[in-house]
């Protein structure tokens, strides 16, 4: 498999008061295409920090980040933003859904800003839709779903540009077990498709969907394994 991340000595220092926190030090870490990784530790252990510096929502202090061969230490607010868009898809655990919209208009958002034609973009929003099983429902707002079909929709969001990443951060955490698993279905067949699926969850049933489990600990990496 070829590398899509690449993250060397990356180190995310943060000043609280007279305190400097080391919330990431010195984490070493390669990520291939069509990998489907679970990020575990305890609170505070650095697991945010290191899905918003993949996710180039943040910046390292030092150390280098590759992400297909772009240099994303080295960008600025303005190239941070272009990459978030073309390349990583992010599903959140409060879901982030506007209320008025309807899921195929939530599912349009990425493309609007992405500047693709309506024709397009509607045509899009509705296979990605199709793909997490919604095609149903498509003309019903957020009030008008349940949990689980609100985190299809945001699924389906991530989905829509065709991104060479799905962040998942507690995507399950806001859901009953019983939605919880078919929100994992949903993931595991993404990943069967090829996608590259990265999640950050406290739940062991969880993590072992995952192909590869990095536990984090004080900032560090304490283990990598991979389960299949």
């Amino acid at each position: 498999m070829s590398t899509l991340i690449s993250l060397k000595n990356i180190r995310k220092i943060y000043t609280v008061g007279l305190e400097k926190v080391h919330a990431l030090d010195g984490v070493d870490l390669t990520i291939n295409h069509n990998e489907y990784i679970s990020v575990m530790g305890p609170s505070g252990s650095g697991k945010s920090t290191l899905m918003n510096m993949i996710g180039c929502l943040d910046t390292p202090t030092s150390g280098q980040y590759e992400f297909e061969g772009e240099l994303v230490h080295k960008m600025d607010d303005n190239q941070l933003a272009s990459i978030r868009n073309r390349k990583i898809g992010f599903v959140f655990q409060t879901f982030n859904l506007l209320p008025k919209l309807t899921a195929l208009h939530n599912v349009e958002l990425p493309l609007i800003y992405a500047n693709v034609i309506r024709k397009e973009r509607l045509k899009k929003a509705r296979e990605a839709l199709e793909k997490v099983g919604l095609q149903d429902r498509m003309h019903h707002r957020p009030n008008e779903l349940s949990g689980g079909q609100r985190q299809r929709v945001a699924i389906a969001r991530a989905l829509v540009t065709n991104p060479a990443i799905i962040l998942a951060d507690e995507p399950t955490g806001n859901l009953d077990s019983k939605s919880g698993d078919e929100i994992m279905q949903v993931l595991d067949s993404l990943f069967e498709l090829g996608n590259t699926i990265i999640l950050v969850t406290h739940e062991e049933y969880i993590a072992k969907h995952a192909h590869r489990t990095i536990n984090l600990f004080d900032g560090k990496i304490s283990k990598d394994t991979r389960t299949k």
